[in-house]
């Protein structure tokens, strides 16, 4: 890895206003971005066994994540073949030996092949086989699983493959969830994203994440392309960032001296954020409702033997990203507002926004595709 401090190749301005703004805009990124690249929709964890299931939203389609009996994990759509019903209503459960519409009973396997069709015996032309559900392609990297509405996908793992089996020493599959919060954010999702690629802001808005970690500290090494990131250091040797500053985990795995003094930010384009710490781990997921609506689903992931340990609390590293969460929705907010202004026009980036000017040319190049 090649880690470099912020370099800006080029003379580089903010997006223009319409970008914030025009719902016609927003339709054109749900059809080109939204709904023709790789979505994260959640932790395989939550998925243990044949008919667990979960509901992911994804450019306004719902689609229901169900493992089946070979143990593969499939996205489906929540859609019955027969009048259209919408098949699952709860966020998360466990289905019997099927999914049945509430509707008229039509029934399909947790691979979305249609079983039973109530009344249909006598429809001639009606073939069981070609009934099933429709599905996206679904597919898993580190424990996290991702879903592409498109018709030909390229692999995910070409998708990824600039942080590939970069993170192999954090043990990222076996991870347990333990926490998840959900906000609904009142700004353009964009905003969000390039929120989280800089931390020019860090001293004047969070100032406890500040005192823990310096925010010129950092250095990236994924400066282009879908997949934007790199690290800052921890301040405290053997510390963490969590409200006291202490560990609040076991440490993820065997990591180096030195990954146990950073924490790294990684954004993968369109929605999805990785902070990795030593102790554990915070994937954030943002889901755009409208062109100034924004759902953030964020977890906190920690290795399998914290869990097992009575004392374990996480609260300590929960609430230390659960107050900067809020405090970036707050000032993501406030910058919805200006950007809406006629007043507003395009501002320069500083070498500290480098990663701005490189998500905003992948989100152009997105939009023309």
């Amino acid at each position: 890895m090649e880690f470099r401090r912020h370099v800006l190749p080029e003379k580089a301005a903010t997006l223009p206003r319409a970008y914030y703004v025009s719902p016609e805009i927003f339709a054109r990124e749900q059809e080109r971005i939204f709904r023709d690249r790789w979505i994260a929709a959640g932790r395989a964890d939550r998925l243990a066994r044949p008919g667990d299931y979960a509901l992911a939203e994804i450019a306004g389609e719902s689609l229901i994540l169900v493992r089946g009996a070979d143990g593969k994990v499939r996205a489906l759509y929540n859609v019955c073949r027969h009048r259209g019903t919408r098949l699952c209503e709860a966020e998360s459960g466990r289905l019997g030996r099927a999914i049945v519409c509430p509707y008229h009973s039509w029934s399909y396997g947790f691979d979305g092949a249609l079983v039973a069709a109530p009344n249909m015996e006598d429809v001639p032309w009606f073939d069981r086989a070609d009934q099933g559900l429709f599905a996206a392609a679904a597919a898993a990297w580190e424990g996290f699983l991702f879903v592409h509405l498109g018709r030909s996908p390229a692999a995910l793992g070409e998708v990824l493959g600039s942080i590939g089996g970069r993170f192999a020493p954090w043990n990222l599959p076996r991870l347990a969830t333990v926490r998840r919060i959900s906000y609904e954010v009142a700004a353009n999702w964009k905003l969000l994203f390039q929120n989280f690629s800089e931390c020019l802001h860090c001293p004047p808005v969070h100032p406890a994440l500040a005192r823990l970690s310096h925010y010129k500290s950092g250095a990236n090494d994924l400066r282009e392309g879908p997949v934007l990131g790199g690290y800052m250091t921890i301040d405290a040797a053997g510390g963490s960032l969590t409200m006291t500053g202490r560990m609040c985990g076991a440490p993820l795995g065997d990591l180096a001296d030195a990954d146990r003094g950073r924490v790294y930010y990684y954004s993968v384009f369109p929605g999805f954020f990785l902070t990795i710490q030593p102790d554990f781990v915070m994937s954030s997921r943002i889901s755009p409702l409208a062109v100034d609506r924004t759902r953030v689903e964020c977890e906190w992931h920690f290795a399998p033997e914290t869990l097992d340990d009575p004392a374990f609390d996480p609260t300590d590293g929960v609430a230390l990203w659960d107050t900067t969460n809020r405090q970036d929705w707050h000032v993501c907010e406030l910058a919805q507002k200006g950007v809406s202004s006629r007043a507003y026009v395009p501002g320069l980036y500083s070498t500290q926004e480098s990663l701005l000017a490189a998500f905003d040319r992948e989100y152009l190049a997105s939009l023309e595709d």
